[in-house]
């Protein structure tokens, strides 16, 4: 028998049925529509992500080999959905985590003196990229008719997949909210009254694996399954690497690039521009916490190259582009497309290109892209203590970045044998939840390497060029 997960990512929804050894058995895919009414601003309709989490799942489970036991969840965290709680419509669109509308919002707050506080209770600073400033421009600007449920794309999900008989969420993800404090593992109504936000509207918080719901076989495909895993997309990717030492770091490459460290029982405070989160709770309640450092542009950069410039037919088609040139000429692209997040947090930096002379091409732009994302990702771990950085995600399958990467950070880069290791981490959270692992010492067999990228040499010329362009790129407003 499998385990069910579900990856509600911030383009699309992945489900996989994965085995007691830790395999694929089987994976579904649906893309959902990016909208963007104004610069800056970015949405998600909370019906298609659920539509395209039914054809994901209806996917996997028509090619799946056995039926599943479980059902785990993980999810783009941050976004703010609202929904009425007898309906379960969205009376509007979701507003994304690298939607950037509450920027007036962090300031005025910011200027008031709060900041201090809010990061003493949540670990995280005033940034348009959490949900708590997210909900008070909702308050301030489209307010909703009613007492509508108030959640993220989790707490959303397991209402439609329950029918409605639960509203909950899990410490990982409320813990990237503004509204929960980390120490006490609870919601604040100091913070709630900061931002404007009803409690009562809010989700109930449950450990990360165990006892968390039943799917209604009316509202999900005919299945009646336990919901017993459930963490955010970059805890659950943390999990999924087996991350279960203090010490040990992974790097997601997804839309964006998110660094974690596992750091035990500890919430370790930072003054290098990382946060301080859960990254999971057990049904006993003990909390084991992360430093995290989060880059909101990288893979969605080279989506940019694609969608938006036309210079690519495939993000795959990246590696070979950029690998057909030895450098990227001079060219250097800071992809502050959604303004600058960790260790800047600069929401009013802007995406910049410089170095550009009539004998640069397409080729260069795009190995422009890949160096940023090393770069980027150099600029966060310079700040940690790491020995072997573990990779994954969409862009870990590119070779010429992995090994970039690896030049850059001057340490070992280490890929596994399976990527997807978000939404592996959902299920071994699920398995877990029911017994089909007994302890995370058990995941730990399931880890294969599939290639480790050793550093070669590195003048630190092209860093330094890098340097400078991000703090051009930041003087843009």
């Amino acid at each position: 028998m499998g385990v069910l997960a579900i990856d509600a990512g911030t383009t699309g929804v992945t489900a996989l049925v994965v085995t007691e050894d830790g395999r694929i058995d089987a994976r579904g895919y649906a893309e959902f529509a990016q909208h963007f009414p104004e610069p800056g601003w970015v949405e998600h309709a909370p019906e298609e992500i659920w539509q395209a989490t039914l054809a994901a799942c209806r996917t996997a489970l028509d090619q799946a080999s056995t039926p599943p036991r479980c059902v785990g969840i993980t999810n783009q965290r941050e976004t703010a959905v609202l929904w009425d709680r007898r309906s379960l419509a969205a009376p509007r669109r979701a507003i994304v985590w690298q939607d950037r509308r509450s920027s007036a919002i962090c300031a005025r707050l910011r200027e008031a003196g709060h900041e201090p506080r809010v990061t003493e209770l949540t670990g995280l600073r005033l940034d348009p990229y959490f949900t708590g400033t997210k909900l008070t421009w909702l308050a301030e600007n489209d307010p909703v008719d009613g007492d509508p449920a108030i959640g993220t794309v989790d707490s959303y999900l397991i209402a439609r997949l329950t029918g409605g008989a639960r509203h909950v969420t899990d410490p990982s993800n409320a813990s990237r909210t503004l509204l929960y404090d980390i120490v006490a593992g609870a919601w604040s109504p100091e913070l709630c009254e900061l931002f404007g936000v009803p409690m009562g509207a809010l989700p109930e918080l449950v450990p990360n694996y165990g006892e968390i719901g039943r799917t209604d076989p009316d509202s999900f495909l005919g299945l009646d399954l336990p919901i017993s895993g459930l963490a955010g997309d970059q805890q659950a990717a943390l999990f999924g690497q087996t991350c279960f030492t203090p010490g040990d770091v992974k790097c997601t490459y997804g839309t964006g690039s998110f660094i974690l460290v596992n750091t035990g029982d500890q919430v370790v405070r930072s003054d290098a521009g990382l946060l301080t989160t859960v990254a999971w709770e057990d049904p006993s309640g003990n909390r084991t916490y992360a430093l995290e450092g989060s880059i909101f542009v990288t893979g969605s950069a080279i989506q940019w190259l694609r969608d938006g410039l036309g210079i690519l037919d495939t993000a795959a088609e990246s590696e070979a582009v950029a690998g057909s040139v030895p450098d990227s000429g001079g060219v250097v692209f800071v992809p502050a497309l959604t303004g600058l997040g960790a260790p800047h947090w600069d929401p009013e930096a802007r995406g910049t290109i410089f170095g550009l002379t009539r004998g640069t091409t397409k080729a260069h732009l795009v190995r422009a892209t890949l160096e940023a994302i090393a770069f980027e990702v150099r600029d966060i771990v310079a700040t940690m203590d790491v020995r072997v950085m573990k990779a994954d995600g969409g862009a870990s399958a590119n070779d010429l970045l992995m090994q970039l990467q690896a030049d850059q950070l001057g340490i070992p880069v280490e890929r596994p044998v399976i990527q997807e290791t978000t939404a592996l981490g959902a299920a071994f959270l699920a398995g877990l939840g029911i017994g089909v692992w007994a302890s995370p010492e058990e995941l730990r067999k399931t880890w294969h390497l599939d290639r480790r990228f050793d550093p070669g040499a590195d003048d630190g010329t092209a860093y330094a060029r890098w340097r400078r362009a991000v703090d051009r790129s930041r003087a843009w407003a």
